[in-house]
Formats: structure tokens, C-alpha cells, sequence
């Protein structure tokens, strides 16, 4: 299976995003690619609520959400949009960061809303409060395709081990970690995470990113590593696209998922344990 991986330098306009995230498509589709995946927050890479309060849009009615599900549908292949940032209809006016994987008929075959908010302060001069813009999700989430089982899970979600363990446990084989993570944090825990998920999951992790200074019309301009990966079940670094945008090309051979599984069966391990007792 080649699986085509879009590295994004999305600005804070939805429509300007568009175009390239569709040029992008065509080229992985032109280069082989059974299934295109995208970064977090594909349609809107933004700092300011305000701003995204005037641009973003519900579901039913996004135009990114509907062009790349007739780009799916016109070039024949899967696409995981990494995730779109959504209105919701809460009360509190909270937006949803949202994953969505398209079947090559352009149908939504499974969605997924972030659960974990990246609420940080990683420098004095660098904090997020993802909770106060966007509501987290409360489900995991698998697909089964023709291609393989994926889990889908977004950015920060790669911090938390056990949702990873359930996926895999649940069947998944791909686990997809779409992303726009802080340079920061992406030197330093980026890649290591990436692995310990394939490794304690015999699983291929496909992790598309989000790139470099980030164009802001409104607020503050963000910054973001890049680096989208493909890990290899056993923990090899398939793919590392640095720091340019571009569509990154890879090939997965299943039977891997077999064999490492089968040489540290640690997924099928799980004990009960005891405590530890509260003090």
C-alpha cells in the first residue's frame, strides 16, 4: 500500500489554504498514493477565536470538508483530512477539531473529534489553551477499509499511551497522528513519541504535519515543526519530510504488523494489577 503524506504551511484563510491543499492531492494521487493524508487543522491555522469565530464553518456546510471529499471521489483514492477546525452548536460557542477519513466514492467513512486539548505552558513567551477554543471529543475511534484498520487520533492525543493500546486492541493497524505541533516540543518529544506509539502498538504510524511561520491575517502568527513521519511497526523511521512543504511518498507492507506483533507479543500482555494505594 503507498500512503501519501501532505505537509502543510496552512495560513488563517480558508480559502487560500484550498488550492494548495488541492494541488497537493492531485500529486499524490498522481504518484501512486492509495490513500492522502493532511495535517491538523488543514482548512484554518489560527491564534485568534475571533478570527476563527468569523471564518471558520459548520460542517455541513465547510468548503474544504466538500472539495476534498469530491477530490477523493474524482482521483479514486482515500483521504484523511488530519483534522478541520469546525463550529459546533454548544452553548458555550466552542469549536471542534475534527478528523475525518473520505472514501474514494467521496462518502465520510469515519470521524473523529480530538479528545485531548493542548492546554500548555511550554515558555514564558509560548503557553496554548486549546480547551478555551475548542471542546474535546470523548470517543476513540476506528475505520475499517479495504486498505487496512485505522485509528485515528490528532496532534496532542500522542502524549496518552492507553488510547493508542485500546486502538490497536480494537483491531486498528495504521494509526494516524496528524499534526501542527510546536517547535519546541516537536525537537524534543516529536519523533520519540511517534516510535514508542509504533512499538508499543505493532502498529505503522502515519503522522502528517503542519510546517514552519504560519501566515496570520488576525492574532498572534504560529509557528509549527513540521517533520511529518512514517513509522514501521518494529519503530524504524520510514519517512521524515524536514521542514519544506510537500507530499512525501511511502510504502507499507502489512505483513510487518504480523511480524512484530508476533516477535514481542507485548500487546496481548495485559495483566490486572493492584494499586498503587493512595497515600
Amino acid at each position: 500500500m503507498c500512503a501519501a503524506l501532505l505537509q502543510l504551511n496552512s495560513s488563517d484563510d480558508p480559502v487560500a489554504n484550498l488550492p494548495v491543499t488541492l494541488e497537493f492531492l492531485q500529486k499524490a494521487a498522481a504518484g501512486g498514493a492509495h490513500i492522502a493524508l493532511t495535517p491538523e487543522v488543514t482548512n484554518c491555522v489560527s491564534a485568534s477565536r475571533a478570527h476563527q469565530q468569523q471564518v471558520l464553518q459548520h460542517e455541513a456546510d465547510d468548503m474544504t470538508l466538500a472539495a476534498l471529499r469530491i477530490a477523493a471521489r474524482d482521483l479514486g483514492i482515500w483521504v484523511l483530512i488530519g483534522s478541520l477546525a469546525l463550529k459546533t452548536r454548544d452553548a458555550d460557542g466552542r469549536f471542534a477539531n475534527r478528523s475525518f477519513l473520505i472514501g474514494p466514492d467521496g462518502t465520510i467513512a469515519a470521524w473523529y473529534d480530538k479528545v485531548h486539548m493542548f492546554d500548555v505552558q511550554v515558555s514564558e513567551a509560548e503557553s496554548y489553551r486549546e480547551s478555551s477554543g475548542f471542546r474535546p471529543g470523548t470517543r476513540a475511534v476506528t475505520a475499517n477499509t479495504a486498505l487496512a484498520c485505522f485509528g485515528l487520533s490528532v496532534c496532542y492525543d500522542v502524549r496518552f499511551a492507553y488510547l493508542y493500546r485500546a486502538l490497536a486492541q480494537a483491531g486498528a493497524e495504521i494509526l494516524t497522528v496528524p499534526a501542527a505541533f510546536s517547535p519546541v516540543t516537536g525537537a524534543a518529544h516529536w519523533e520519540i513519541l511517534l516510535r514508542a506509539r509504533a512499538i508499543e502498538t505493532g502498529c505503522f504510524v502515519l503522522a502528517p504535519a503542519q510546517t514552519g511561520q504560519h501566515c496570520a491575517q488576525h492574532g498572534q502568527p504560529r509557528q509549527t515543526y513540521g517533520h511529518s513521519m512514517a513509522i514501521a511497526p518494529w519503530g524504524e523511521v520510514l519517512l521524515d519530510m524536514g521542514t519544506e512543504p510537500g507530499v512525501g511518498f511511502v510504502t507499507l507492507d502489512l505483513d510487518q504488523i504480523v511480524g512484530a506483533r508476533g516477535r514481542v507479543p507485548a500487546l496481548f500482555h495485559d495483566r490486572i494489577i493492584e494499586g498503587p494505594a493512595t497515600p
